[in-house]
C-alpha cells in the first residue's frame, strides 16, 4: 500500500493566499510563494495550487506563482482553476506544474478529460470536484469555487471522469471546508468504491485522527490548507500523528 500523501492546498486571489469557510468569507493569509517555500521545507509530499476566481473571470493568474515556486520547489505540484484548453494544460506544464486540476471546463466539456489524458497522460489529468450534500448518501457538483449547481450527482460524475481518462481525483467537500470539523468521510469512502485512481481528500481536516479515517476508506491523500496556514500545525507534526496512528508516512 502506498503511503498516505500530506498535500498543502494553496487557495490563490490575485497576488494573495486566501482563505476562507465553505470557500466563502475569504482572508488574505500572506505571499503563497513564501508559504509554499515553507511546507517544501517542512515535508510536504505535493502542492496544490488554485486560482478561485479563474473560472469566474475566465483566466488563471498563477503562471508567475508557479514558475517561481518551481524554481524552489522539487515536489509534484498540481494547478487548478481556469483551464480550459490543451494550450492552459501546455502553458502550466511549461511554468513548472507537474499536473492539472480541472473543474468548470469539465463540466462543460468533459471529452477535455480524454483530450488532456491523451495529450499529456493521464497522470497529468486531475478532476477537481466541489462536493455539496444534498441528502443521505448523496452530494452535488458544483463549479466556480461552489457559486453555481451543475444538477450532476457526484459519484456518477466523478465515475465518468476516470472513466474519460482522469487519472486522480480531487475531492472537495464545500460543506467542510474551512469548518475543522473533520473530513467527509462518508463521501470519500463512497468515491474510493467508485472509482480505482487516487482520490485526494480537501476540506475539514481538524484533528489528526481524520487522517486514519481517511486512509481507512482508500483515500490517497490529505489536502490541507487552515490547520497549515493558521500553523495551528506543522507538516511535520502532521505527519507525526499519522505514523504515531499506523499509517505509512513519509517523514
Amino acid at each position: 500500500m502506498a503511503g498516505l500523501r500530506i498535500i498543502p492546498r494553496l487557495d490563490v486571489k490575485g497576488p494573495n493566499l486566501i482563505k476562507g469557510i465553505r470557500l466563502e468569507g475569504l482572508r488574505v493569509v500572506g505571499d503563497p510563494h513564501e508559504f509554499a517555500l515553507r511546507y517544501y521545507e517542512d515535508g510536504a509530499d505535493e502542492l496544490v495550487f488554485m486560482d478561485i476566481v479563474a473560472s469566474l473571470y475566465q483566466r488563471n493568474s498563477l503562471v508567475d506563482i508557479i514558475r517561481r515556486a518551481a524554481n524552489r520547489i522539487f515536489i509534484p505540484i498540481t494547478v487548478g482553476g481556469g483551464i480550459r484548453s490543451l494550450d492552459d494544460v501546455r502553458t502550466m506544464l511549461r511554468s513548472g506544474a507537474d499536473k492539472v486540476a480541472i473543474n468548470t471546463a469539465a463540466i462543460a466539456r468533459p471529452q477535455l478529460i480524454t483530450e488532456v489524458s491523451g495529450r499529456f497522460g493521464s497522470q497529468c489529468m486531475v478532476l477537481s470536484v466541489e462536493a455539496k450534500r444534498i441528502g443521505p448518501g448523496r452530494w452535488e457538483a458544483y463549479t466556480d469555487n461552489g457559486r453555481e449547481r451543475t444538477g450532476k450527482d457526484v459519484l456518477d460524475w466523478i465515475e465518468q471522469g476516470v472513466r474519460l481518462g482522469a487519472g486522480e481525483v480531487l475531492i472537495t467537500a464545500v460543506d467542510q471546508e474551512g469548518t475543522r470539523k473533520g473530513l467527509d468521510i462518508e463521501l470519500l469512502r463512497a468515491v474510493n468504491q467508485r472509482v480505482n485512481v487516487p482520490v485526494i481528500a480537501s476540506g475539514g481536516f481538524g484533528d489528526p485522527v481524520d487522517l486514519k479515517r481517511a486512509s481507512d476508506v482508500g483515500t490517497s491523500g490529505v489536502a490541507i490548507a487552515d490547520a497549515l496556514h493558521w500553523q495551528r500545525m506543522t507538516v511535520q507534526q502532521i505527519k507525526q500523528h499519522g505514523r504515531d496512528q499506523g499509517l505509512e508516512i513519509r517523514l
